[in-house]
């Protein structure tokens, strides 16, 4: 993951690209990025989904339990 200062450069480098772009490739960069968005939302909700489906088969887990584990694993 980018720092805040390395994120704001790599931002302002694409900025400068993309304004010297022709309006096609601007388009094309625009799909992408929808398309990269979607799939991303997709993955979202099927993790939600798969999330739902093991406490339905499985069941919960406690804060407490799981904070016990935790401590188990560390020792």
């Amino acid at each position: 993951m980018k720092n805040e200062r390395e994120r704001k450069q790599l931002i302002q480098d694409i900025n400068i690209l993309l304004n010297q772009a022709y309006d096609s490739i601007l388009d094309d960069i625009y799909a992408l990025l929808k398309r990269i968005d979607d799939e991303e939302e997709e993955d979202d909700l099927r993790a939600y989904d798969e999330g739902k489906e093991d406490i339905r088969l499985n069941g919960t887990v406690s804060w407490e339990e799981v904070k016990k584990e935790m401590k188990k694993e560390v020792v």
